[in-house]
């Protein structure tokens, strides 16, 4: 392997990233074996690790996953089904932009989790209210960025499509919709980081399970090694999901790319 393509390699953006992962796991592992901090308060990787094996064990990993899972993907893809023909009326229809845009920009200025307590009178400690919290907090984000991205379609391409004939369902489909589709899907994988913030919330308020409760629980008992481990998983999750949309991306916008 010749020099250049070394060097290729170590700047690719994979490489980067993991080296970035390592070193600060390094900074960690250094600065707990010369017991700067407080294992209470800084718990070692090892001792992290050791807490996530025996969770995994028990069983107790997995289902907190799975539930929070769960509850994210309900919440966020019910969001992702009405704000999709919702943001295409708004940016499309100046009579539905303006009966809608206030109303949608005042409330997501109204903080999700202050929601909570009407939630819970509503429809109790079930799931279906941890499922609203991430609909009602990722909705109008997501409509109002799909909104935008309909607006910055070329009036050109609209133009031509209708000069040559095209019906209004036509324009829509093979036309705008195509447009938007990076923008969509790119709206989706940033609120996406909302849903999760969301949930961890809902789960700390009320649940049987969930990473957000394992976070709680282990806060009371004071075991950070549990809640340092909760942190990690969320954050790979969330990573993966990311990697997950811009595969998506590349893949079925590849001609935006």
């Amino acid at each position: 392997m010749n020099r250049a393509r070394l060097q290729s390699l170590a700047l690719h953006p994979w490489v980067l990233g993991l080296v970035g992962i390592l070193a600060v796991v390094a900074i960690w592992s250094a600065v707990t074996a010369a017991a700067v901090v407080d294992p209470l308060f800084l718990p070692s990787p090892s001792a992290v690790l050791a807490a996530g094996s025996s969770q995994a064990r028990e069983g107790l990993l997995w289902a907190d996953l799975l539930a929070s899972v769960g509850r994210v993907f309900a919440g966020f893809g019910l969001s992702a089904l009405v704000a999709l023909p919702l943001g295409i009326a708004m940016g499309t229809s100046t009579l539905i932009n303006r009966l809608l845009e206030p109303l949608m920009g005042l409330i997501r200025y109204m903080p999700a989790p202050a929601f909570i307590p009407l939630l819970i009178i509503y429809f109790g400690l079930g799931e279906l209210p941890k499922i609203l919290l991430i609909f009602i907090g990722t909705l109008f984000f997501n409509t109002l960025m799909i909104m935008d991205a309909v607006k910055f379609v070329p009036n050109e391409l609209i133009e031509t499509a209708r000069t040559l004939g095209g019906r209004p369902s036509q324009v829509l489909l093979r036309v705008i919709t195509p447009c938007i589709a990076p923008q969509v899907l790119d709206a989706y994988r940033i609120n996406m980081a909302a849903a999760w913030n969301l949930v961890i919330v809902a789960e700390l308020v009320a649940a049987n399970e969930g990473l957000g409760k394992r976070i709680s629980l282990a806060q009371r008992f004071l075991r950070t090694d549990q809640i340092f481990l909760g942190l990690i998983v969320i954050g790979l999750i969330g990573l993966l999901i990311d990697l997950g949309f811009r595969f998506t991306m590349r893949r079925a916008c590849s001609w935006a790319n």
